[in-house]
């Protein structure tokens, strides 16, 4: 198996799009020339796919009480820190150094998924999620996302469903 992934990846997959056929997620991948003069990077995936900013969701990751923890949140809103923390059962979150989330998970800042990552962390999904049939997150690199079912993504990042993303 850990071959079939590694071919899969080496034939233009990502950790991300590699865990999610390997999983038998049906999903559907969208790629699109990114801009590096953005402001944002997932405003900028919600623009290029004519999707409406509250389906596409970035990644973030942050040290609660010292342990890296994955947010999933809109890319229309913020990360209510306070709420993440609350949601693992910790005291107080900070955003991750960008240095280290980037080597823990194995993507780059603008380009992390929550699927694929080189490490497992614990992970919360923003309950607004649910609303949708399906929601976009990065596949692992810039100008590329995934679409899929929000309870496929939270099903195979073992994510906690909570209210921790802010309008």
């Amino acid at each position: 198996m850990a071959k079939k992934a590694k071919k899969q990846q080496q034939s233009g997959g990502t950790p991300a799009t590699v865990a999610l056929t390997a999983a038998g997620v049906d999903h559907t991948v969208h790629a699109y020339e990114h801009d590096p003069s953005h402001p944002s990077y997932g405003e900028e995936a919600a623009e290029a796919m004519g999707v409406s900013p509250d389906r596409v969701f970035k990644t973030l990751v942050a040290d609660v009480d010292g342990t890296l923890t994955v947010a999933v949140v809109p890319v229309a809103g913020s990360l209510d820190l306070k709420a993440l923390a609350s949601a693992v059962g910790g005291k107080r979150a900070t955003m991750a150094d960008p240095t280290l989330a980037e080597r823990t998970t194995g993507y780059v800042r603008g380009g992390i998924s929550p699927l694929g990552q080189r490490k497992k962390l614990p992970t919360v999904l923003d309950a607004s999620a649910s609303t949708h049939a399906t929601i976009c997150v990065s596949a692992g690199r810039r100008g590329l996302e995934v679409e899929l079912d929000p309870d496929a993504l939270t099903k195979l990042t073992n994510a906690v469903l909570a209210p921790i993303g802010r309008s």
